[in-house]
């Protein structure tokens, strides 16, 4: 972690292009009253109208709790390929172990590309209920049981713990964005309560040898649902998104001070006000060796399965036809060869 990384970037004027990822402290809307939530509130507006991403400081989250988690990550990606195969993602199911090679997250967005260098952990919702909504078929397929490996011991209790951490977080961060869009601040309470999101634990390797053409370690993608929590590394080799001058820029990253980044149906919710932005992870620079080697935590809030996302009466004459949730994620699911879902094309 480099704290110094993000010297200097702290948010005061914002400029009609954003050239950075702004850093937005929510300590005063955490521990302030309404004047304090609308000024933050204002801050993370102008940033997801700008670049669609913003870093974030005084979020709350226990830095043990980070680095248990990381720690954890850390350990399970460093056992042998034959214990990791153990908890293979099966088939139709995004659950558990992935190994390198396995997707190219350009083709969901119709951008054909060589296969992405990562192999990632796939972590879904921690608690359940027999309420309906879970156990009806839709929502069987939507609420899968996780897999855990037998190894490290703390995988799975920092894993979980890390999950409810940022549902609690998602929640606190559309009450916000509900302030900057001007609906009732408990306007998405009911639509990412029991949220189909996940989580991903993204190893990326030290490249031992070079990669092929246009191959790098995420390929260029916007993400899917509502906001996404990433805890990343500064090392060599990381996060980029694209300006609206159509620049590509480094995101400074550390474990505690979250990236941000809104997904395509929270920019269909706000009538893309806001931007689902192009972001990418590049490869090291050839030579970096081991200490190339990158972890992410990137924590993926998408909302209810049923929930029907359609232009906020706030934000004008809707540009996009009503969609579920669900359904749009199975489409994008279905293009990476994710899952066995069935395109629709409504969507």
């Amino acid at each position: 972690e480099r704290p110094d990384a993000y010297r200097g970037r702290r948010l005061g004027v914002l400029h009609a292009v954003m050239n950075e990822v702004p850093v937005i402290d929510l300590t005063p809307a955490r521990l302030g009253g309404a004047v304090e939530r609308a000024h933050v509130a204002a801050a993370i507006d102008a940033a997801c109208r700008e670049i669609g991403f913003f870093a974030i400081t005084g979020h709350g989250v226990p830095d043990r709790q980070v680095h248990d988690l990381r720690r954890a990550a850390h350990e399970f990606f460093a056992l042998p390929p034959a214990d990791k195969l153990a908890v293979r993602h099966p088939t139709g199911m995004n659950r558990g172990y992935h190994p390198v090679g396995g997707e190219a997250l350009s083709n969901a967005n119709d951008t054909a590309a060589p296969p992405d260098l990562k192999e990632f952990f796939h972590v879904g919702p921690v608690e359940t209920s027999d309420d309906p909504y879970y156990t009806a078929p839709l929502g069987r397929r939507h609420f899968e049981p996780n897999i855990w490996p037998a190894a490290p011991a703390g995988f799975a209790p920092a894993t979980a713990a890390y999950y409810r951490t940022m549902s609690n977080l998602i929640v606190f961060l559309m009450r916000l964005a509900a302030v900057a869009l001007d609906v009732d601040e408990a306007f998405f309470d009911d639509k990412v309560d029991r949220s189909i999101g996940t989580m991903r634990l993204n190893y990326y390797p030290a490249q031992a040898a070079p990669p092929v053409a246009g191959q790098l370690r995420s390929s260029p993608h916007t993400d899917y649902g509502g906001f996404t929590i990433l805890s990343g590394e500064d090392v060599p080799g990381g996060l980029q998104v694209k300006t609206r001058s159509d620049r590509w820029i480094d995101v400074a990253t550390s474990p505690t001070t979250f990236v941000v980044n809104i997904g395509d149906l929270l920019m269909r919710w706000t009538n893309d006000r806001w931007l689902s932005n192009m972001h990418r992870v590049v490869n090291p620079p050839a030579g970096e060796g081991p200490r190339a080697a990158r972890l992410s935590v990137a924590f993926f809030n998408h909302p209810n399965y049923d929930a029907l996302i359609a232009c906020l009466p706030s934000q004008g004459p809707a540009k996009h036809p009503p969609v579920l949730s669900g359904e749009y994620r199975d489409v994008k699911y279905t293009k990476t060869g994710l899952t066995g879902a069935v395109a629709r094309s409504a969507v």
